[in-house]
């Protein structure tokens, strides 16, 4: 197996762990909400601090419902992924274009010996001055 591989097997396994650990340790049990989002979070601590705070802006949209909310969120994730894994494929194809155009086969090395003068016209030295 190529470490290339197995690195790459060990980053899903580290990520997959990182997803199922806390639901398989049973983190977060003892709240009624165990994973609520940060917002839901802020809104109760502020709520808590602040019976009387009166918030000075209000959302443009609202969602009807936690699904919706949800669908809506994993909609936004699925595009801000497809648009990474365009530009980073379109990247690596210009990258190996670049490599592959770079010393096509049969090709003479542009380090080589330099031509003498005459010998291809004069094309590939100096004019003399």
């Amino acid at each position: 197996m190529k470490r290339d591989t197995r690195i790459n097997l060990l980053l899903v396994v580290v990520v997959a762990a990182l997803a199922v650990l806390p639901l398989v340790l049973g983190l977060g049990d003892h709240k009624e909400e165990p994973f609520a989002g940060a917002d839901a979070q802020a809104e109760t601590a502020i709520t808590e601090n602040a019976p009387d705070y009166d918030p000075w802006a209000s959302p443009l949209y609202e969602p009807p419902s936690g699904e919706v909310e949800s669908a809506l969120f994993a909609l936004q994730a699925a595009l801000g992924a497809g648009v990474l894994a365009y530009y980073f494929g379109l990247r690596r194809r210009r990258q190996g274009e670049a490599r592959s155009a770079g010393s096509p086969a049969g090709a003479p090395d542009p380090s080589g010996p330099p031509t003498e003068e005459g010998a291809d016209g004069g094309r590939d030295t100096p004019a003399s001055a």
